[in-house]
């Protein structure tokens, strides 16, 4: 029994330090273009941390995104809850200043709800001559896929509705 302990401590192991690698390798473009990564915030006494990944620009999805956000918080205390909401790649469409759910998204962040914006989504429509006026209350992160990286090695429970 003892070698079967050993066999699953190792490829735990192996599973962490690839986990880490991949964090590192995603993390790196955003230290060589200087946005530092926003630290992840401290709720002392939340119980239960999730993020919210969105990647999509469909409308249905981000009201389903800002309704699952919204649900947490009524059935928690906003205290005993840390929610992030990750928008990359179409998704950034719920974070720019005009979009059409923009007092939801101002009312979520008022109640402690964090949205973070992938900055190379931005750069890339940027690039491509497409302007991006971001809502002020988002939080610009380098890469969204690291950052949900990082928050579910913090603990994070990744949710994709």
């Amino acid at each position: 029994m003892s070698i079967w302990l050993f066999r699953f401590v190792r490829v735990a192991a192996v599973m962490i330090v690839v986990k880490i690698a991949v964090l590192a390798v995603l993390m790196a473009p955003a230290a060589a273009q200087g946005l530092p990564e926003p630290p992840i915030r401290d709720k002392p006494f939340a119980e239960y941390h999730l993020v919210l990944q969105l990647s999509d620009r469909d409308a249905g999805k981000q009201a389903l995104v800002l309704s699952v956000a919204n649900n947490l918080l009524k059935n928690y205390d906003p205290d005993k809850i840390a929610i992030e909401v990750v928008a990359f790649g179409p998704g950034i469409d719920l974070l720019r200043a005009e979009s059409p759910n923009r007092a939801r998204v101002d009312s979520l962040v008022a109640q402690g709800v964090q949205f973070d914006i992938c900055m190379n989504t931005v750069d890339t429509l940027e690039r491509e001559g497409k302007h991006v006026n971001i809502n002020p209350k988002a939080v610009k992160v380098q890469v969204g896929v690291a950052r949900i990286l990082a928050l579910t090695a913090k603990g994070y429970t990744l949710v994709r509705p």
